[in-house]
């Protein structure tokens, strides 16, 4: 959503940027404002509409609007897929939207800090050095790892001495959700899991059912009809079994009612949700339900993925679980996790007892689901707080050493942000 207010800042104030890839629709996501502010100034879905193969002046367009301008005239283009930038040349005028248009700003006053996704590849750092230094002149730029940041985010529910760059991120989007392990504020690469289910799965998932019950939605609107009760009434169950028991036993108490318009003819249609209210989201913890070809819930990825890293870290990453992005945003979502996680570690630690005959006995694994009120913005939100530090400034990459060295540099961004 635009903001049409002129933001207030300071002189030198960094500026902080995270992109996302699509919703539903494949729009590109963008988050942008000034250090130390508690909500980014402009929140705005974008995608690059073309005329007549020229580009349009204003590039920011709300993906509500998408269907409207799919005619014969328009085309639309999506300058990143799955987190990765492919086109360079629209990023670059995207960029300049968010900066002039939107944060009203002049790039050669501030500091950047912009994310990246897991696994970024360093040529694609020293194409954002290229376009942020030459196109915009900044005096200096950070790219911070986007888990390192939600890690930085879940600070806001935890004391001073509690806060740490050590935990595990699971990062759960629209297209994508990647379970993170991160050591010290480094990222451990080789241990990073990707799950093949998101938000679109739930919302296609909901679709589904809603289609095999319900006669009334119109066919064109079935996909925003979903998306719209899943992001209204799902919610996180315990125990799938007793949930359907509920419902069943007590149907006035749980169905919901959603109301829609119908977009070609303006009338009415109302639908009950039902076991959608559950079942969609429960596809996290029991993805055979929409994907046959996977099927680990995520709370054994979690484990999986901390059981791979070094033996060290692996207590700390348990009692450090963050949550970011709005596909985890569902009620009792952490409670869920937690519980799920913590029955399968106990069950490893019982079996290795009762294996030595009793001799060893293992010392209780702590595990802890951190969520927090920022968990939707994580990921923008740490780089907020990050960047408002005197500390972000050193470790930046300045125009100075980028004239001197070249893009290379920004192959490589050093740690900071453990505050005391």
């Amino acid at each position: 959503m635009e903001n049409n207010a002129s933001p207030h800042f300071s002189e030198g104030s960094a500026g902080s940027s995270n992109t996302g890839c699509g919703s539903w629709r494949r729009s590109w996501d963008e988050r942008s404002g000034f250090s130390g502010q508690h909500a980014d100034i402009t929140d705005v879905s974008l995608v690059a509409l073309l005329l007549n193969s020229r580009l349009t002046e204003d590039l920011s367009k709300a993906w509500q609007q998408i269907d409207f301008l799919r005619s014969r005239l328009w085309q639309t283009e999506w300058p990143i897929r799955h987190g990765i930038i492919e086109d360079w040349d629209l990023m670059e005028r995207f960029m300049e939207q968010v900066i002039f248009k939107y944060l009203r700003a002049e790039p050669e006053d501030h500091y950047f800090l912009m994310t990246e996704p897991p696994l970024n590849t360093p040529e694609n750092r020293e194409y954002l050095a290229e376009v942020m230094f030459e196109s915009f002149n900044v005096p200096g730029l950070y790219i911070a790892v986007q888990a390192v940041l939600a890690l930085a985010a879940s600070w806001t529910s935890r004391q001073v001495g509690e806060r740490t760059l050590t935990g595990i991120v699971i990062d759960s989007g629209d297209g994508v959700t990647h379970v993170i392990p991160v050591a010290e504020g480094y990222v451990i690469g080789s241990c990073i899991k990707h799950i093949p289910i998101a938000g679109r799965d739930i919302t296609y998932f909901i679709q589904q059912l809603l289609r095999e019950r319900e006669i009334g939605i119109p066919p064109e609107q079935s996909l925003e009809t979903a998306k719209a009760i899943k992001e209204r009434y799902c919610y996180i169950c315990p125990d799938i079994v007793k949930e359907f028991t509920k419902y069943d036993s007590d149907p006035g108490k749980w169905i919901k009612k959603y109301l829609g318009i119908n977009a070609i003819n303006k009338r009415e249609f109302l639908i009950d949700v039902g076991y959608e209210r559950f079942l969609g989201p429960e596809i996290f913890f029991h993805p055979e339900f929409a994907n046959p070809d996977f099927m680990q819930p995520i709370s054994d990825v979690v484990d999986e993925v901390i059981q791979n890293c070094p033996i060290d870290v692996r207590r700390p990453l348990y009692k450090n679980i963050v949550l970011s992005g709005g596909s985890t945003m569902f009620r009792d979502f952490g409670r869920r996790l937690q519980r799920d996680l913590k029955r399968v570690v106990d069950a490893r630690l019982k079996l290795s007892e009762e294996l030595s005959g009793g001799r060893i006995k293992p010392k209780p694994i702590e595990v802890q689901v951190i969520t927090h009120h920022m968990q939707r913005y994580a990921v923008w939100f740490g780089g907020s707080m990050l960047a408002s530090t005197p500390e972000f400034f050193q470790v930046c990459h300045t125009k100075k050493d980028y004239e001197e060295y070249g893009p290379s540099i920004c192959r490589h961004n050093p740690v900071f942000g453990v505050m005391s």
